[in-house]
C-alpha cells in the first residue's frame, strides 16, 4: 500500500485531534471514534465516485491510524520484539537489526512526517524535546527500556534516528561465561578485581557488550562499597545497596544550565565514593577522573576503542578536551598510575547455520605503574587469539603493586595464580 491516501487521512486525523485539543495519552477512545468517522467518510466518498480509491480493509486502516496517533504506529511491532536491539529511521525509511545481525526494512511504508510524530510521541513523558532550536537529542525512553538519539534539520538533511533497545539485564559474570563472552578463569579474575576495588576500563566498538559486562562486574563489587554511577543517558540499572545513579540533564526550555556528565563526576567526588562508574566516557568528564585518582577512589568506565591499548589513548584524548592546560604527558602519567586493567570486547556478525551476533572479550591487559618512561606499559593477562578460540591466561601475573592489592582481597584457600589458571573459582 502506498502512503498517499493513508498519509492524507492521517494528517487530517492529526489536525482533528489538534482542533479538539485531545490528549493521545488520555483521550484514546475519543480519538478512536474520530478516526472511525474519518475512515467511514473516506469510504463513502470513494464508493460515491469522488475520484479516490476505497481502502480494501478500512478496519485495518483505522487501527493503524489510531496506533499512529496514540501509539508508535508501524514501529510498535518492532519496538515490542525482544530479538531486535537497534531500530533506525532515515526520513521515511525504517530499518532494524534482528538477532541474526541482518539489516531488515519495515514491511509497512511510512512517511517522514509520520515518523517524526512517532519520535515526538516516544519522547513524550521525558524532559527532552526535539525541534529547530534543539535539533539533536538523546533520551532514555520507553520507560527506561531504550535510548533514543535523534537529529533533524538543519543539522541533518532529514530525520535521522537510532533507537537502541537495552538488553542490559542483571546478568552476573557466570551468566556471561555461559554465553561465551569470557572464560571461567577470566570471570573469576574480574570477580577478584571487583573485590579489590581496582580501576578498570571496558573498551570496544558500539554494541560490543561493554555496558552488559560492566553491569555484571558491578554485581561483584562488595555490597558495603559506595558506588556512584554517572551516565549521559542512563543504561545501567542493577540495584545498589550503598550508592546511587546520576543522569546528565538537558537544557531547560528557557535555555538555562544543564548538568553535564562532567558536572556529575565533580558532584560524586564530594560524596565519598569507593568506586565511580562512568558509562561511556567521551569528553571532558575524563579529566575529572584524574581527581578521582587524587581522592583515592577507584573507577570503572566504558569507552569506545578498537583495542585495549587504543582505549588508553582515547581516555587521555578525552581528558585533553577539558581544556585545563594540562599536557598529554601529565595525563598519561596520572592514568598510568591509576588504571589497573583494560578489558576489550569485540562484536562479530556470523552468517549461515550459526547466524547471529557474537560478543566476546578478546583481551584483558594489566598496566604496570612502575613504568616511568612515556606511554603506557601493558601486559596481557588473558588473550583470545581468534574469535573461535577460548579466552586463555597468558601465564603472566599482575604487576607487583596490583598483585599485592589483589592478594589482600583473596578469600581463604584461594590464590591469584590458581584463579588465573582456572584451578579455583568463586562459588556462585
Amino acid at each position: 500500500m502506498s502512503t498517499g491516501p493513508y498519509e492524507a487521512l492521517r494528517r487530517r486525523a492529526a489536525e482533528r485531534i489538534g482542533e479538539l485539543e485531545l490528549d493521545p495519552l488520555e483521550d484514546g477512545e475519543t480519538i478512536r471514534a474520530e478516526v472511525d468517522q474519518l475512515v467511514s467518510a473516506y469510504q463513502r466518498r470513494a464508493f460515491g465516485g469522488r475520484g479516490v480509491r476505497p481502502f480494501r480493509d478500512p478496519v485495518e486502516i483505522g487501527a493503524r491510524l489510531v496506533d499512529s496517533l496514540v501509539g508508535y504506529g508501524p514501529l510498535t511491532a518492532v519496538i515490542d520484539r525482544n530479538d531486535i536491539e537497534d531500530v533506525f529511521i532515515e526520513g521515511e525509511r525504517v530499518t532494524f537489526i534482528d538477532s541474526s545481525g541482518r539489516l531488515q526494512a519495515l514491511d509497512t511504508p511510512t512517511s517522514e512526517e509520520e515518523n517524526r510524530q512517532i519520535v515526538t510521541r516516544i519522547l513524550a513523558g521525558t524532559n527532552r524535546r526535539l525541534d529547530v532550536s534543539n535539533p539533536i537529542e538523546q533520551a532514555r525512553v520507553l520507560g527506561g527500556r531504550a535510548r533514543l538519539t535523534a537529529v533533524i534539520p538543519p543539522v541533518a538533511d532529514r530525520l535521522s534516528v537510532t533507537l537502541r533497545k537495552y538488553t542490559v539485564k542483571n546478568y552476573d559474570l557466570s551468566f556471561l561465561v555461559e554465553g561465551g563472552v569470557l572464560s571461567r578463569p577470566a570471570a573469576a579474575f574480574l570477580w577478584l578485581a571487583a573485590r579489590a576495588n581496582t580501576t578498570i576500563l571496558f573498551s570496544g566498538p558500539p554494541g560490543a557488550g561493554k555496558t552488559t559486562l560492566l553491569s555484571a562486574y558491578l554485581r561483584s563489587v562488595p555490597a558495603d562499597r559506595c558506588v556512584r554511577v554517572c551516565e549521559e543517558v542512563r543504561e545501567l540499572a542493577m540495584p545498589l545497596l550503598h550508592g546511587s545513579y546520576y543522569e546528565a540533564s538537558p537544557p531547560n526550555l528557557d535555555g538555562s544550565r544543564r548538568y553535564t556528565l562532567r558536572d556529575l563526576v565533580k558532584v560524586v567526588l564530594a560524596q565519598r565514593p569507593d568506586l565511580i562508574c562512568v558509562g561511556e566516557v567521551r569528553g571532558s568528564e575524563a579529566f575529572e577522573l584524574t581527581r578521582a585518582v587524587n581522592a583515592g577512589c577507584g573507577f570503572a568506565c566504558t569507552i569506545h576503542a578498537d583495542s585495549a591499548s587504543a582505549a588508553l589513548v582515547a581516555l587521555v584524548n578525552a581528558a585533553l578536551m577539558a581544556g585545563e592546560n594540562v599536557t598529554e604527558a601529565i595525563l598519561t602519567r596520572v592514568f598510568r598510575t591509576a588504571i589497573d586493567f583494560v578489558v576489550h570486547l569485540r562484536r562479530d556478525q556470523f552468517t549461515g547455520d550459526q547466524a547471529g551476533i557474537r560478543r566476546q572479550v578478546m583481551e584483558i591487559l594489566a598496566l604496570d605503574s612502575s613504568h616511568r618512561t612515556g606511554g603506557f606499559a601493558t601486559e596481557p593477562l588473558f588473550l583470545r587469539s581468534d574469535i573461535a578460540e577460548t579466552l586463555e591466561w597468558t601465564g603472566v601475573l599482575p604487576p607487583t603493586g596490583i598483585h599485592q592489592r589483589l592478594e589482600q582481597s583473596l578469600p581463604d584457600g584461594a590464590g591469584i595464580e590458581a584463579i588465573l589458571s582456572g584451578s579455583w573459582e568463586p562459588s556462585r
